[in-house]
């Protein structure tokens, strides 16, 4: 793995020579997910910096230069500049004062090794020089990210220890990173997975969605599961449910569908409504979230026998991925738009004088025809509701 960041265009950014300018370039470096992103080739999305000023230091100088900022962290010495091609977080060098398993009491810093012993992976303590791109490695990161080893700093035991959701940061970094497992990672991820009881439910639902987003967590999952640390997050999951997942990630790659970690959620969890909608407010889930989990746990064996028809009662979304998990085809959804009935219960009172109740139950009778009939065109419809009438 080399020694310098390749110059990858996000280097050449002109906003983030004007940061640099700023800050001066001793007192910055990249680090974290863009580093070792763009060392193993894929596309960085966020970029982060490290620096030994305080921040109201990095304030003072950003003004100066005439750099927007927000103060988005503060207390753990965090400043967003709000820069024309992105925003980047710079974060004062820290140490850990005190760690309780779910925050941190910190204290800034001026040295650079100090800030990476803090961090939970060697992959990502990798930082960048701004201007030469040499890279600092101060626990053997670059030779873990060739050999697409995950990690931890020092002990495992006492960085799971410090911040219990480091368990699942684990496991998310190995399903995306990852070759060789860790023994050591693996042992203490199983001897401290009870921790992960006193965690916020927000963090824990981000990080099992963002597990299930990438391409392929079923082994992950399969893994977590024996290891005792799936059970603890989501009880609800066994054996069965581990296969219906295995069994989704196959049918989507055969399909060309994207991952979609609620859908796979979905297939971790038994087909009951009511459970998950439970599940849904256990990990905080979005309203959107949970509406798209408990359309796809009212799944039953019936959804292939018409995916336009459970398109058009559900959403298409919903119906794909209802098919997706029963292994069905999805070709009939591909490209299609839910129609809408060309029918409405003012034209039922005005064509055949039906009042009150009469006028709904016309409406439903006529939907129930059009769409046995395929969604014919509105002159069929009209045809229907004379057949329906008389």
């Amino acid at each position: 793995m080399a020694d310098h960041l390749p110059a990858a265009p996000w280097t050449r950014r002109a906003d983030l020579a004007r940061l640099v300018a700023a800050l001066g370039a001793d007192n910055i470096r990249w680090v974290g997910g863009a580093v070792r992103d763009t060392l193993l080739g894929v596309d960085v999305h966020d970029i982060d910096a490290a620096t030994p000023l305080v921040p109201d230091e990095v304030i003072r100088r950003l003004e100066a230069a005439g750099l927007r900022h927000a103060p988005t962290g503060l207390a753990h010495g965090t400043i967003t500049a709000i820069l024309p091609a992105g925003t980047v977080e710079v974060t004062t060098l820290r140490r850990d004062v005190a760690t309780d398993g779910r925050r941190a009491t910190i204290a800034f810093a001026n040295d650079w090794a100090e800030d990476a012993a803090r961090r939970d992976f060697t992959i990502n303590a990798l930082y960048a020089h701004p201007e030469t791109l040499e890279i600092s490695d101060y626990f053997g990161g670059l030779a873990d990210l060739a050999a697409r080893r995950v990690r931890f700093i020092g002990l495992a035991e006492q960085r799971i220890a410090e911040d219990h959701l480091r368990i699942l940061r684990y496991y998310r970094f190995q399903a995306r990173f990852g070759a060789d497992l860790d023994a050591a990672a693996e042992r203490a991820c199983a001897a401290l997975a009870p921790t992960l009881k006193g965690l916020s439910r927000e963090r824990v639902g981000w990080e099992v969605l963002a597990l299930l987003a990438l391409p392929d967590p079923a082994p992950t999952a399969a893994r977590m599961h024996a290891a005792g640390v799936l059970p603890v997050v989501l009880p609800e999951t066994h054996g069965t449910e581990l296969a219906a997942l295995a069994a989704l990630v196959a049918a989507e790659q055969a399909a060309g569908a994207a991952p979609d970690p609620i859908r796979r959620l979905a297939a971790l969890l038994p087909p009951v409504p009511a459970l998950a909608e439970t599940i849904a407010a256990r990990l905080r889930l979005s309203k959107a979230q949970r509406e798209g989990l408990t359309c796809l746990a009212a799944r039953t064996p019936a959804d292939a026998d018409n995916p336009r028809i459970l398109a058009y009662r559900t959403s298409v979304a919903c119906a794909r991925g209802r098919l997706l998990l029963a292994g069905a085809d999805i070709a009939a959804l591909d490209g299609w738009a839910v129609p809408e009935l060309p029918l409405k219960g003012g034209e039922i009172v005005a064509l055949t004088g039906a009042a009150g109740p009469a006028v709904a139950r016309t409406l439903r009778a006529v939907e129930e025809r059009w769409l046995a009939e395929g969604f014919p065109a509105r002159e069929r419809v009209l045809q229907i509701l004379r057949d329906v009438h008389d």
